[in-house]
């Protein structure tokens, strides 16, 4: 297996950054086998630091990873991937944060792709990837794949994320209608993954932050069979813990034929630290 290194310029290497903003959220999640499926491929992952220096760099990162390969493939794909996802980003040298996301994709591409050549039973295994990023106002989110990241504000539900599969880049194109995504047979095609390809790109978008926000990250083990409209009413109806129960619990109804997985966190704070307030006090400014 090859070693993972990279070259950085002076530019990009680290430099003290500036609490201005921290979020604070409130963070539920749940993750169940389904009905069908005889191991979870699913994996979330969180990170939530208490350290000033880290909450300034790196905020707070939540990821959902739904992998595929067959017998344990996948599972191992979804594992290697969360984690080391969240590891390159919080350690990588770069003061940008949207370089340090992009940069621990490609290291979980590469590591997942490296494993896939080096073990015959694991050949072509993938993941999808997607992440909720709380750093300082902003919410950055990355996406890989077809699991989704939402945002509830104000009562309205948006999808923030594109799905990476065919059937989507087959509507945007115009060949395919939506009223045929339901029953179309490459519905489920993905066109972008973790380790299926020697490099990928993720998109990445950055949004202000509101106190109240609520964002849900889920594998498609949910959106397969619970409607927006569903996931609107519940997410508005219930705190984070509540809501994760009953949306995997409307995947298991609607006939839970995949893994699914849901992270719900909801924005309670956005807290100006007290140096701030006091910055020609030399007892409350960062050293």
């Amino acid at each position: 297996m090859e070693e993972i290194t990279a070259d950085y310029s002076v530019e990009e290497l680290s430099l003290p950054t500036e609490l201005k903003v921290i979020p604070r959220a409130t963070v539920a999640c749940k993750s169940d086998l389904g009905r069908v499926r005889e191991n979870n491929e699913d994996k979330f992952e969180f990170f939530v630091s208490e350290q000033e220096a880290m909450q300034a760099r790196r905020g707070a990162v939540y990821v959902v990873c739904d992998g595929m390969g067959g017998a344990e493939a996948g599972q191992i794909a979804s594992e290697l991937t969360a984690k080391t996802f969240i590891d390159v980003y919080l350690h990588h040298p770069s003061h940008d944060a949207e370089v340090a996301m992009e940069a621990a994709v490609f290291a979980a591409n590469r590591f997942v792709m490296d494993v896939g050549r080096a073990v015959p039973s694991r050949k072509g295994m993938g993941t999808t990837l997607s992440s909720v990023i709380l750093l300082q106002d902003k919410a950055y989110i990355v996406q890989v794949g077809d699991s989704r990241v939402y945002r509830l504000r104000d009562g309205v539900l948006l999808r923030m994320t594109k799905d990476h599969t065919w059937i989507e880049e087959a509507i945007e194109a115009g060949i395919v209608q939506p009223s045929e995504i339901d029953t179309h047979p490459y519905r489920h095609v993905i066109t972008r993954a973790i380790s299926t390809e020697g490099e990928v790109k993720p998109d990445i978008f950055k949004h202000d932050l509101q106190v109240g926000d609520i964002f849900m990250i889920c594998s498609d083990g949910l959106t397969n069979h619970v409607q927006d409209e569903t996931i609107c009413e519940v997410l508005n109806e219930n705190m984070p813990p509540e809501a994760v129960w009953k949306l995997v619990g409307l995947a298991l109804q609607g006939g839970g034929t995949d893994n699914t997985t849901v992270i719900v966190l909801r924005v309670d704070e956005l807290i100006t630290p007290a140096y701030q307030a006091n910055e020609f006090e030399d007892s409350y400014r960062v050293k």
